[in-house]
Protein backbone atom coordinates (compact mmCIF):
# COMPACT_ATOMS: atom_id res chain seq x y z
CA UNK A 1 0.00 0.00 0.00
CA UNK A 2 1.32 3.44 -0.75
CA UNK A 3 2.52 5.71 2.04
CA UNK A 4 1.14 9.31 1.95
CA UNK A 5 1.84 12.27 4.50
CA UNK A 6 -1.42 13.27 6.76
CA UNK A 7 -1.83 17.56 6.11
CA UNK A 8 -2.23 17.78 10.23
CA UNK A 9 0.61 16.24 12.05
CA UNK A 10 3.25 15.43 8.75
CA UNK A 11 3.58 12.17 9.89
CA UNK A 12 4.20 9.49 7.23
CA UNK A 13 1.54 6.70 7.24
CA UNK A 14 -0.10 3.83 4.90
CA UNK A 15 -2.82 5.13 2.93
CA UNK A 16 -4.94 2.47 4.09
CA UNK A 17 -4.67 4.22 7.69
CA UNK A 18 -5.45 7.41 6.67
CA UNK A 19 -8.81 9.03 5.72
CA UNK A 20 -8.65 11.19 1.89
CA UNK A 21 -10.56 14.43 1.72
CA UNK A 22 -11.28 16.39 -1.53
CA UNK A 23 -12.39 19.80 -2.19
CA UNK A 24 -15.95 20.26 -3.73
CA UNK A 25 -16.59 23.89 -5.41
CA UNK A 26 -20.19 24.87 -5.58
CA UNK A 27 -23.18 26.21 -3.55
CA UNK A 28 -22.00 28.54 -0.70
CA UNK A 29 -18.20 28.09 -0.99
CA UNK A 30 -15.73 25.73 -1.35
CA UNK A 31 -16.34 22.37 1.69
CA UNK A 32 -13.64 19.75 2.34
CA UNK A 33 -15.57 16.40 1.66
CA UNK A 34 -14.19 12.96 3.59
CA UNK A 35 -13.15 10.31 0.70
CA UNK A 36 -13.37 7.56 2.91
CA UNK A 37 -13.13 4.90 -0.41
CA UNK A 38 -10.71 6.89 -2.05
CA UNK A 39 -12.41 7.36 -5.23
CA UNK A 40 -14.14 10.92 -5.51
CA UNK A 41 -12.55 12.94 -8.33
CA UNK A 42 -9.84 15.63 -8.21
CA UNK A 43 -6.75 16.64 -5.99
CA UNK A 44 -7.09 14.81 -2.45
CA UNK A 45 -5.58 15.31 0.87
CA UNK A 46 -4.84 12.95 3.10
CA UNK A 47 -5.67 12.91 7.36
CA UNK A 48 -5.43 10.93 10.23
CA UNK A 49 -8.84 10.44 11.63
CA UNK A 50 -8.22 12.07 14.31
CA UNK A 51 -9.88 15.03 15.44
CA UNK A 52 -6.58 16.23 17.01
CA UNK A 53 -4.96 16.05 13.33
CA UNK A 54 -8.09 17.96 11.60
CA UNK A 55 -7.43 20.90 14.42
CA UNK A 56 -3.73 20.58 13.20
CA UNK A 57 -4.51 21.27 9.41
CA UNK A 58 -7.11 23.74 10.13
CA UNK A 59 -4.60 25.83 12.02
CA UNK A 60 -1.28 25.41 9.64
CA UNK A 61 -4.05 26.38 6.70
CA UNK A 62 -3.02 22.85 5.25
CA UNK A 63 -6.21 22.45 3.19
CA UNK A 64 -5.88 24.90 0.62
CA UNK A 65 -2.20 24.62 -0.05
CA UNK A 66 -2.47 20.86 -0.21
CA UNK A 67 -5.67 21.01 -2.49
CA UNK A 68 -4.43 23.63 -4.54
CA UNK A 69 -7.47 26.04 -3.44
CA UNK A 70 -7.51 29.49 -2.96
CA UNK A 71 -9.22 31.40 -0.09
CA UNK A 72 -10.22 29.34 3.28
CA UNK A 73 -12.16 25.69 3.01
CA UNK A 74 -15.20 24.92 5.51
CA UNK A 75 -14.28 21.83 7.35
CA UNK A 76 -17.87 20.95 8.94
CA UNK A 77 -18.05 17.80 6.61
CA UNK A 78 -14.92 16.51 7.59
CA UNK A 79 -15.79 17.09 11.14
CA UNK A 80 -18.85 15.61 11.12
CA UNK A 81 -17.80 12.39 9.56
CA UNK A 82 -15.15 11.90 12.33
CA UNK A 83 -17.54 12.60 14.99
CA UNK A 84 -20.35 10.59 13.52
CA UNK A 85 -17.37 7.85 14.03
CA UNK A 86 -17.29 6.94 10.50
CA UNK A 87 -13.71 6.37 9.58
CA UNK A 88 -12.78 3.47 7.84
CA UNK A 89 -9.67 2.67 6.50
CA UNK A 90 -9.38 0.64 2.98
CA UNK A 91 -8.42 -2.89 4.97
CA UNK A 92 -11.94 -2.57 6.86
CA UNK A 93 -13.83 -2.28 3.59
CA UNK A 94 -12.48 -5.21 1.76
CA UNK A 95 -15.52 -7.09 3.27
CA UNK A 96 -19.39 -5.75 3.83
CA UNK A 97 -20.36 -5.16 7.00
CA UNK A 98 -23.31 -8.20 6.78
CA UNK A 99 -20.45 -10.62 5.15
CA UNK A 100 -18.14 -13.37 7.01
CA UNK A 101 -14.64 -12.01 7.12
CA UNK A 102 -12.44 -13.75 4.65
CA UNK A 103 -10.40 -15.68 6.47
CA UNK A 104 -13.74 -17.59 8.07
CA UNK A 105 -14.55 -18.55 4.28
CA UNK A 106 -10.96 -19.55 2.97
CA UNK A 107 -11.24 -22.82 3.91
CA UNK A 108 -11.49 -25.75 6.41
CA UNK A 109 -10.32 -26.20 9.20
CA UNK A 110 -8.29 -29.89 9.49
CA UNK A 111 -8.09 -31.43 12.31
CA UNK A 112 -4.24 -32.67 12.52
CA UNK A 113 -4.32 -35.83 14.46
Amino acid sequence: MPVRTCVGCRARTSAGELLRVVAEVGGPGPLVVPDPRHRRPGRGAWLHPDPACLRLAERRRAFPRALRVPGSLDTSAVQHHLSAGQPRSAAQDTTDAGSVPRQATEGKQVDPS
